[in-house]
């Protein structure tokens, strides 16, 4: 079992960075690939970003490709989303996800997830 929580959401004018993190206690953090996902009001849940347990391996949606950045300090057992170029389409609940294996792009490949930070972009 992995407990996962979610900080570094907040209100951003569009344009703006921002950078999400997550901290896991419990099992060891080098089991997991790591995810993060978001959630838009009335939207189903998306893929953002994922990473490999070493780090090595990251994957991206097209939407925040070249603008996203993940990546985990394993020292830390953190794992940071950094956010740039932010746009209105980009305000979701934001959510931190974790498997063994290898990092996947859809949700239902995850069990373990945190309760989620509002990011918020104003025009």
């Amino acid at each position: 079992q992995v407990h996962l929580v979610e900080s570094g959401g907040g209100l951003v004018q569009a344009g703006g960075s921002l950078r999400l993190s997550c901290g896991a206690s419990g099992r060891t953090f080098t089991t997991f690939a790591m995810g993060w996902f978001r959630q838009a009001l009335g939207k189903e849940r998306e893929f953002v970003a994922a990473i490999s347990r070493s780090g090595g391996n990251t994957r991206y949606a097209d939407s925040v490709k070249d603008r996203f950045t993940i990546s985990r300090d394993i020292a830390k057992n953190t794992v940071y989303l950094q956010m740039n170029s932010l746009k209105a389409e980009d305000a979701a609940v934001y959510y931190c996800a974790a498997k063994v294996g290898n990092p996947e792009t859809v949700a239902v490949a995850y069990p373990h997830w945190g309760q989620g930070t509002q990011v918020t972009v104003s025009s």
